[in-house]
């Protein structure tokens, strides 16, 4: 594994950014709840575009995998701080 290079960052710009990206999130989660609560998963996999649900599933891991890194960065962060008390 390479190690991370520690680069200068513009802060403000990554909190807009992050909070941008939880709007569109929340935006897509209502659409697929929209999805989810008027059709079965059995209707969904049986007349639903396949094209479009693969893309959506393998966006979906994608993301999936990424939150779970920022996740996972997320408790080291805390318990550093908490060993620091």
């Amino acid at each position: 594994m390479v190690p991370a290079v520690k680069r200068q960052i513009d802060v403000n710009r990554l909190r807009a950014d992050v909070s941008a990206a939880a709007v569109e999130l929340l935006s897509a989660h209502c659409a697929a709840d929209r999805v989810r609560l008027q059709y079965s998963s059995q209707e969904i996999a049986t007349y639903g575009d396949h094209q479009a649900l693969k893309r959506a599933i393998a966006s979906v891991e994608a993301l999936h995998r990424f939150f779970l890194q920022v996740g996972a960065h997320i408790r080291h962060e805390e318990d550093n701080t908490a060993e620091k008390r």
